[in-house]
């Protein structure tokens, strides 16, 4: 009789839980945020018909216990059989509804690459506690970044790239705790990088390229032991180069061309056998590059080039490991060139317009 009694209650459970379609609410969000929105090409929208959202609707995705609307997937740019049927990508205009803020279990909220879509970021969005990915990349929403961001306490990846997104970087961002991948870039953000910027432990992209940043590279950044791709390129930043920098054990890629950067290059930053891609052109870097390259040197892109460096090109260059593409134009350099395994696949380019550089592949000294 007991496993009767347990049956039984398990089917009352079910009974009770096992809803077959998702609740009207959720159903009515979907349509207001449809609504607020044109796609002229595709016929994406023609498939939220019906009562059910939670049954072929297209880029709609529900919990399968509750039936709550969990995901929304929208990309316009797809390799989904509805794109190469109709041999284009996506557009889009419109806005992003804040009825969308009522779908409170949604996990994924993607509206990516529809090019048209303008308006501002519902500043509810932030009141959706259950939201790990925020991705509206390739837009044209503006606006600033809603300023209590740092709410969404389970988000993990924050994409506002490609649109035209202005003001500052909001204080509360440093507290998304979970944050690993954050781009920004291509918008018109302005004023300074949060000071405690390093306080997103678990971030390890941070893309903030062609903004209008200022002020100084935090020097919190190095704390970030998981970090290994920092794109700070194309912004007003000053300032020096944290020493800091060159110390950190995961980055392999930094990006800092096109600042008002001075001072001289760490050198732990060269030294650092775990950076592959560096790249500090268009500065006001001054001083002499540091000999301090090794067996263990291994660049793919070596880029110092536009800047007010002086003196020799480093001998210990001629025993890095590899050297992929190297720019060090533009600059004070004077002496011999190196010669070597690096050097040697290496065009005039990568030399011309210094003060007195000779050797192979310039004129002989």
């Amino acid at each position: 009789m007991g496993w009767l009694f347990i049956s039984f209650t398990m089917m009352f459970v079910c009974a009770l839980s096992g809803v077959t379609s998702c609740p009207p609410s959720d159903r009515a969000a979907l349509l207001s945020f449809k609504n607020a929105l044109n796609e002229p090409y595709l016929g994406i929208f023609d498939t939220w018909a019906g009562t059910d959202c939670c049954s072929g609707w297209y880029g709609v995705s529900c919990d399968p216990t509750t039936q709550r609307v969990a995901d929304i997937n929208l990309r316009g740019e797809s390799e989904d059989p509805i794109f190469e049927k109709a041999g284009r990508t996506g557009y889009m205009t419109g806005t992003i509804s804040p009825n969308i803020c009522n779908l409170d279990h949604l996990t994924n909220l993607i509206v990516a690459d529809w090019k048209g879509i303008s308006g501002k970021i519902p500043k509810c969005i932030t009141s959706i506690s259950s939201l790990r990915i925020f991705d509206l990349i390739g837009n044209r929403i503006s606006g600033d970044i809603p300023e209590d961001m740092g709410k969404l306490q389970r988000l993990t990846v924050l994409n506002l790239a490609d649109n035209a997104i202005s003001g500052k970087i909001p204080a509360s961002l440093v507290g998304l705790s979970r944050l690993m991948h954050l781009d920004l870039s291509n918008n018109q953000i302005s004023g300074e990088m949060p000071a405690d910027f390093g306080k997103l432990g678990m971030l390890s992209r941070a893309l903030l390229s062609r903004n209008q940043l200022s002020g100084s590279i935090p020097a919190s950044i190095s704390k970030m032991y998981r970090l290994a791709d920092l794109d700070l390129s194309m912004n007003r930043i000053s300032g020096l180069i944290p020493e800091q920098l060159g110390k950190m054990r995961v980055l392999s890629t930094l990006n800092l061309d096109s600042n008002s950067l001075s001072g001289h290059i760490p050198p732990a930053l060269l030294s650092n056998s775990g950076v592959g891609i560096l790249n500090l052109s268009r500065n006001s870097i001054e001083g002499n590059i540091p000999d301090v390259f090794g067996s263990n040197t291994y660049f793919m892109a070596l880029d110092l080039s536009y800047n007010n460096l002086k003196g020799p090109i480093p001998k210990s260059l001629s025993s890095a490991k590899y050297i992929g593409h190297m720019d060090l134009s533009y600059n004070h350099l004077c002496g011999p060139i190196p010669m070597g395994s690096p050097f040697d696949h290496l065009e005039a380019s990568s030399f011309m317009n210094n003060d007195c550089l000779c050797g192979n592949p310039l004129r002989t000294c």
